[in-house]
């Protein structure tokens, strides 16, 4: 068979629920693979070409490179031809670590922090006079002046904050004639044995001379300090230090950076001085991260109502920590309260003591036997008992325990922004690096570009080519629709799209040519406005000389694409089939659910009429946390509710972060997790649960499956325990569980696969052969309910397990519910860790209607459509709608038009991202959205409303 270089050819693809697919792919296109959920798109992407491609690569390394690396397993595919090197771009990729920023994971911090080392321009910290260069005849008379009557030691830096143990480096001095050097701040004699811990950082000082100013000065001495400023200047490399022998002052003295007023100096700038991440540039407080960890008193005491002897502070019960509760009561013996009130009515006097600790001999009289005698109370305190546990218990459940009464709040030394106060005074056109990394990316976009104007002809010459790419990689940004974002932003706080689209902008801006990019949904959290940029991005990626695979739902993109790639018919087992390809306008001709989205026969239609509601609110005042700008919420109870708004304007900070947990504490009485600043919360008691319904995993481990997060598992068991055979063995509920010795395979136990370990290469896991997969032991298997057994049961298919049980209400009831949220291909033993956000997501739903409606619940989901065909999406708001009938209040952060349109009320958060967004910019029902001419969402929504079809036929 002849290889077709203008295609990847993919031949017998079985991965998953794939059915021997065969497809070619052409190369050098935007190619989108779509389908409805479970079609099996991942699959094909990512589990078969790029897990060959990552393979292929792997496999060049040596054998012993190899063992170190992960999963080498070949893909179950017959051949792959024209595979170019792979490169995934997936969801949630970015760190989690706090020193992790925008900035850094793209690199634009990297060539900020050059351009500030090259060009920038130092200031005194003192006097805020710009700094000025000294010859060696100015530093000797600084000195003498700034150190008379004092005792002197002249010290030449050498290492700074590096690694090693400069055995070389001590012997080379000695050769030279010095006899001592300052490590660490130690001064030390230079011996040939000297060497340092080789794997910790050291700052290493040579001695150059020890000067006595006390005496009166005289021309020899005057000489004698020449002389040692030259060599000084000449071992340091520009620079030197003095300090005084009795209080030990640092000063650091340069031949380019010197306060002219007040003799400051700075050492020569590097890269790393700009660097939270090193110790050059680094707050000294806080260490480089911005914020400082504090025993949070709110959260010692949440509700002061609670009696102390019940955990009223810090959770500490009467026996829980019989140690500490005994000093407790010495306390309040002495400050005359009893354990058993509450915290708000105890001595203020006392309260402190419990909290911060008391240190006295104290007379205790005993009415009851007219007895007195001297006690000593030598308690620490709740507070620093939690810090002891923290620091030192090395007990797990002790250290999260004492974890979660803390609080971090911003750095006072530094205000938050991580770096050194040297480090901030260096600036490039009166900004610091600190100034520009607050700025949004669209701000400093345009400052970059404007800055060439306000440069001096020597510093164009030096930072022309940095800005160049810097002004290059700013726009690969604003490309995907990140201006919103600040260079100092937390990666941790990135959405999983926001974070995929930052590595995509860091791609194209590798200038790689003949890469094949596979994407997973880029459009997520992006609204409409900007989802023309993102695929403007994307067809500037190809048109470099790549091929892009996009796995992707959004209209827009599928009908921009070069070559669509539909699975399917269904989900499950009903897929893994290329049920169309071609051309967007090819596919729209095909008789399948995608084609027939595409063409406009099939469409999410709008309500013919809005819900009212049940007069009913929840009002959130006051809202202030990161960009919002003392907003006022009111949400309208039993309504379907949509917040939506541009990346980045606020909706999550407003949602997320301040109304679910501002909720969740009032009714669970909880102080996790803490919401974001507000002012107040009126009418939480018209609810009575709010639930958080997103997509995190029900379970991260094999053993977690949809039927025992769903509750269904129990019942099924209790009906293979009441078959008679059951009853004349014994065999109770737990026989059938695989999480009970007496019932499970003893090999596997329970997880149906083993592990081998392989030399030289990673564990490997197959399947049990013992028990062939099925996970129980043989006696376990030998019970069957209608020809069944339990293991034959988890192997089923929800919709198979409906028809199964169709007699049995209690499990039929609950499994119908799956199907009915479309998720009827998944196995009820599937387990959860093979189970994407989405899936994961309608399981919860699921989960919740099988619960008895009060009618008073708020269910909070963000982006439910995320992994959604345009029919799963039709499916989910048949489920929302039921939740909204049933009396309850759904809340929806979306950018999906086809959701929007169907809420009875939207809250429309804006105008823009970042700085320029934290406003609600209009509310109301869809109608009255597309009337506010400064909402983004009501522009897009209007087509939506009054012509979506026919914009649908156009693009085609």
């Amino acid at each position: 068979m002849s290889i077709n270089s203008n295609k990847i050819e993919v031949f017998g693809a079985r991965e998953h629920n794939l059915k021997d697919v065969d497809v070619q792919i052409p190369r050098d296109n935007l190619v989108v693979i779509t389908g409805l959920s479970g079609s099996g798109k991942s699959s094909l992407a990512f589990d078969t070409i790029y897990a060959e491609g990552q393979r292929r690569y792997i496999e060049t390394f040596s054998v012993y490179a190899r063992q170190h690396l992960s999963n080498l397993e070949r893909p179950d595919v017959d051949k792959i031809n024209g595979l170019s090197p792979v490169i995934a771009i997936e969801q949630k990729t970015t760190s989690k670590n706090p020193r992790s920023t925008v900035g850094t994971v793209t690199e634009l911090y990297d060539f900020i922090r050059l351009l500030y080392a090259r060009i920038g321009v130092a200031y005194s910290y003192l006097t805020n006079e710009k700094m000025v260069s000294h010859t060696n005849e100015q530093i000797v008379e600084i000195i003498q002046k700034k150190y008379q009557n004092e005792k002197v030691i002249i010290l030449a830096p050498l290492v700074r904050a590096r690694k090693g143990h400069y055995r070389s480096l001590f012997k080379k001095l000695m050769l030279k004639g010095f006899t001592k050097v300052r490590i660490d701040g130690t001064i030390q004699d230079l011996t040939h044995d000297l060497a340092l811990a080789r794997y910790e950082s050291h700052d290493i000082e040579l001695v150059i001379d020890r000067l006595d100013f006390t005496r009166k000065s005289t021309e020899t001495l005057s000489k004698r300090l020449s002389k040692t400023i030259q060599l000084g200047m000449t071992m340091g490399e520009g620079s030197l230090m003095v300090t005084t022998v009795d209080k030990e002052k640092i000063q650091y003295y340069s031949r380019e950076l010197v306060c002219p007023t007040s003799g400051v100096s700075y050492l020569k700038p590097e890269p790393n001085t700009f660097s939270f991440n090193s110790r050059k540039g680094m707050c000294p407080d806080c260490k480089g991260l911005g914020v400082t960890s504090y025993i949070d008193e709110e959260k010692l005491i949440p509700n002061p109502l609670t009696p102390i002897s019940e955990g009223g502070i810090a959770k500490i019960k009467r026996y829980s920590r019989p140690g500490v509760f005994i000093e407790m009561e010495n306390i309040a013996r002495h400050f005359k309260f009893s354990l058993d009130s509450c915290p708000i009515a105890i001595p203020k006097e006392g309260l402190n003591a419990l909290l911060h600790g008391f240190h006295e001999t104290v007379p205790v009289h005993l009415l009851s036997s007219k007895l007195s005698f001297v006690q000593e109370i030598d308690f620490d305190g709740i507070i620093s008992y939690i810090e002891d546990a923290l620091e030192d218990n090395p007990s797990p459940s002790i250290k999260k325990w004492a974890s979660q009464f803390y609080s971090t709040t911003k750095c006072l030394k530094c205000d938050g922004n991580r770096l050194s106060m040297i480090s901030n005074q260096f600036k490039i056109n009166n900004c610091s690096i600190t100034d520009i990394s607050q700025w949004n990316l669209i701000k400093l976009s345009k400052w970059f570009i404007d800055l060439p104007n306000h440069l001096t002809e020597n510093e164009n010459i030096i930072g022309s080519e940095i800005i160049k790419e810097i002004n290059k990689r700013l726009q690969f940004l604003l490309n995907v629709g990140l201006g919103y974002l600040q260079l100092n932003r937390n990666t941790g706080s990135l959405s999983g799209g926001e974070a995929q689209r930052i590595r995509l902008a860091t791609q194209i801006g590798s200038q790689l040519v003949g890469v094949l990019y596979i994407l997973d949904e880029p459009s997520i959290g992006l609204h409409q406005r900007d989802n023309n940029q993102l695929i403007n991005s994307l067809k500037e990626l190809k048109n470099l000389g790549n091929s892009i695979i996009v796995v992707e739902h959004d209209k827009e993109m599928m009908l921009r694409a070069d070559y669509l790639i539909d699975l399917g018919p269904g989900g499950g087992n009903n897929g893994g089939q290329i049920v169309s390809t071609g051309t967007p306008k090819e596919v729209s001709k095909h008789d399948t659910l995608t084609g027939q989205y595409l063409a406009g026969i099939l469409d999410i239609k709008v309500p013919i009429k809005r819900r009212t509601g049940n007069k009913k609110v929840i009002k959130l005042t006051g809202c202030k946390g990161n960009n919002l700008k003392n907003v006022d919420l009111k949400i309208p109870l039993g309504k379907m509710i949509g917040v939506t708004g541009v990346s980045g304007s606020g909706k999550s900070s407003l949602i997320n972060q301040t109304l679910y947990p501002v909720l969740k504490n009032r009714i669970y009485k909880s102080i996790d997790p803490f919401p974001l600043e507000y002012q107040s919360v009126y009418g939480a008691r018209n609810i009575d649960k709010v639930i958080d319904i997103n997509q995190s995993p029900i379970g991260r481990t094999p053993r977690s499956n949809p039927v025992t997060y769903c509750n269904v598992f129990t019942h099924i068991r209790e009906l293979f325990a009441q078959t008679m055979e059951s009853m004349i063995r014994g065999y109770r509920i737990g026989r059938f569980s695989f999480n009970v010795k007496e019932g499970r395979c003893p090999n596997c136990e329970g997880t149906g696969v083993n592990e081998v370990a392989m030399n030289y290469l990673p564990d490997v896991e197959m399947e049990c052969y013992v028990c062939q997969g099925s996970r129980y032991n043989h006696e376990t298997l030998e019970i069957k309910y209608k020809g069944k057994n339990i293991s034959d049961v988890l192997n089923m298919t929800f919709n198979e397990a409906c028809e199964f049980f169709h007699a049995i209400p209690k499990i039929y009831k609950r499994l119908k519910v799956i199907t009915d949220v479309g998720l009827g291909y998944l196995k009820l033993g599937q387990s959860s860790t093979t189970l994407s956000g989405g899936e994961a997501q309608r399981i919860k739903l699921a989960s919740e209607l099988t619960k008895i409606a009060t009618g008073k619940t708020l269910y909070i989901l963000d982006e439910p459509t995320t992994g959604l065909h345009l029919e799963d999406i039709r499916v989910l708001l048949n489920v929302l709608n039921r939740l909204v009938d049933k009396g309850n209040t759904v809340i929806i952060i979306e950018h999906n038009l086809d959701v929007i349109k169907q809420v009875d009320h939207i809250i429309d958060i804006g105008p823009e991202g970042g700085e320029e967004g934290g406003e609600i910019v209009c509310q109301g029902s869809p109608e009255k959205i597309v009337k506010c001419v400064t909402s983004h969402t009501g522009k897009y929504l209007r087509k939506e409303l009054f012509g979506s079809s026919n914009g649908v036929h156009s693009n085609i």
